[in-house]
């Protein structure tokens, strides 16, 4: 049976709205289901023989809607700036229409915050506009004068940022069979950090199991849900510059790699720091302080990691840490040190 309702995702909601705009021609490859919605659940386009008909995008205001303010402001002949503020902003008019190219990120993407942050120093003495348009900074789809007109304004000049955005929030991973050493760690490192000045969150194994994870079991799916949501948890911490310590087991390849994407989708390249507890089985089932080895080896507890079930170790881990060479404090400060120098 065909799909009758498909939700997009941020990119594939701007791809609908500059085609909603008349920003570009042609449909945008979005799925091909009778019923698209976005985030929320709003319906926001429709698909029969007709074609694609756009109903309403809630998260983009249309150029229109723009237009009408414009010109209840009183502003005669718009003009427009696109991205970040000129070097030297001098010559700037006293009103103008700043248009933020936002195109894949969410609503309350750190890229919009700072991108209108960077206009505060110019808006003394100055009416703005601004407004976050469904367009590629770096590879725009329609060429900004276009985009400006659509917007009821006339082209001044733009200035886009090709880097990659970076909030300044980190996530530190940490991961490794049970007893590892990883809970022990990743306290003392919070403890460095708040000595430090810092305000970090952490998301430890067993406490995220009770309260964000409740009624999650361990089978596979529910192990990779449970990861998931720590790392969604953590990139919403990382997206607004804040810094999350996580340290579940994590034992699953994939889902670390999902867990990392979600963390530099929204706090950029280098913001996700994996941490291997490297401490191998036979050391860790010798500490076994809570029994739960010789549960598993007695069959009592079905798919325990590392027993029953794979731990699959990282290749792409960033630090790796064998409890049996270092101490805790020494294990802590080197991974403190990685972020310092990182």
């Amino acid at each position: 049976m065909a799909q009758t309702r498909a939700r997009l995702t941020d990119t594939e909601l701007a791809a609908l709205a500059r085609y909603g705009f008349d920003l570009v021609a042609g449909a945008p490859a979005v799925p091909p289901a009778a019923e698209l919605e976005d985030a929320e659940g709003v319906l926001v386009a429709t698909r029969d023989d007709g074609g694609l008909t756009v109903r309403e995008i809630p998260r983009w205001r249309a150029p229109s809607a723009v237009r009408t303010e414009l010109a209840q402001r009183g502003w005669p002949a718009p003009r427009a700036w696109v991205g970040s503020p000129p070097a030297d902003g001098t010559e700037l008019p006293e009103r103008l229409l700043v248009l933020l190219p936002a195109a894949g990120t969410s609503p309350d993407s750190a890229a919009l915050s700072l991108g209108a942050a960077s206009w505060a120093g110019w808006a003394e003495g100055r009416e703005l506009v601004v407004v976050p348009v469904p367009v590629t900074a770096s590879a725009p789809e329609a060429g900004w004068a276009e985009v400006a007109a659509a917007y009821g304004a006339e082209l001044l000049g733009s200035r886009t940022d090709e880097a990659p955005l970076r909030t300044g929030g980190r996530v530190v991973m940490f991961t490794g069979l049970s007893g590892a050493g990883k809970s022990t760690i990743a306290g003392r490192l919070v403890e460095l950090l708040l000595e430090a000045g810092r305000t970090v969150t952490l998301l430890d194994g067993d406490e995220v199991r009770t309260h964000l994870s409740a009624g999650l079991g361990f089978s596979q799916a529910d192990r990779d849900t449970n990861v998931r949501r720590i790392g969604w948890v953590a990139a919403q911490i990382a997206k607004h510059g804040g810094l999350a310590v996580c340290a579940p087991i994590a034992p699953y390849a994939a889902t670390r790699a999902d867990a990392r994407r979600l963390v530099e989708e929204q706090a950029g390249p280098g913001s996700f720091v994996l941490v291997h507890v490297a401490t191998p089985l036979a050391e860790c089932e010798a500490r076994d302080r809570k029994g739960l080895y010789a549960k598993a080896r007695r069959g009592e507890i079905a798919a325990f990691t590392g027993i029953s079930d794979p731990y699959e170790e990282p290749t792409d881990a960033e630090l790796t840490i064998d409890t049996r060479e270092s101490s805790p404090e020494e294990s802590a400060r080197r991974v403190l040190a990685h972020l310092i120098g990182g």
